[in-house]
C-alpha cells in the first residue's frame, strides 16, 4: 500500500530538515546564552545562586576563598559560553564544561540541606542543579555532530 503525500507530511519534512541543518547552531547559541548570561550576573553581583555557592565554599575550602572562587566561577562560565560558539574549541570546552558540572552539581551531595526537601524531592535550588542534565545532553549532541576526521592531519 502506497502512503499518500499530504501537506502535513511536506511540512513535517521541511521542519525536520531545518532542524537537522540548524540544531548544532541553535544548541551552541543556547549554551552560550545561558553560560554567558549566568556568568555575567555573577560578575555583577546579581546572582541568586550566591547563598548556595557560599554554603558550598564554607563546607569545602573555606569562606576566605569565596569572593575569589565566585569570580573565577563567573569568568569560567562566560568563557564556556564564548567557546561553545567556536567549533574548533568544542572538545576542549566540553571537558571544561564537565569539570564545571562536577563543581556546580556537587551541592546535591555536599550540602543536601540546600538541595533536597526529602528523599528524591529537590528544593528549587536542587531542581536548578538537576536541570544541568539537559545542558550536558545538548553538549553531547554538539560533540556527536563533530566530524572525527576534520581535526586529523595527514600523517603521510
Amino acid at each position: 500500500m502506497v502512503k499518500s503525500k499530504t501537506p502535513i507530511t511536506d511540512i513535517d519534512k521541511v521542519i525536520i530538515q531545518f532542524f537537522k541543518k540548524k540544531y548544532v547552531l541553535i544548541a551552541r547559541f543556547s549554551i552560550f546564552l545561558v553560560f554567558f548570561w549566568f556568568g555575567l550576573i555573577k560578575l555583577l553581583g546579581l546572582s541568586p545562586a550566591s547563598p548556595l555557592a557560599e554554603a558550598l565554599t564554607a563546607k569545602t575550602v573555606g569562606m576566605q576563598y569565596f569572593d575569589t572562587l565566585f569570580i573565577v566561577l563567573a569568568v569560567v562560565e562566560c568563557i564556556i559560553g564564548i567557546l561553545f560558539l567556536v567549533p574548533k574549541a568544542t572538545k576542549f570546552v566540553f571537558l571544561l564544561l564537565m569539570f564545571h558540572m562536577a563543581t556546580v552539581c556537587s551541592p546535591l551531595l555536599l550540602i543536601p540541606e540546600y538541595t533536597w526537601q526529602s528523599f528524591l524531592v529537590p528544593t528549587l535550588e536542587g531542581q536548578y542543579i538537576i536541570k544541568n542534565i539537559i545542558i550536558v545532553a545538548v553538549a553531547i549532541g554538539i560533540v556527536a555532530s563533530l566530524n572525527p576526521l576534520a581535526n586529523k592531519s595527514s600523517s603521510r
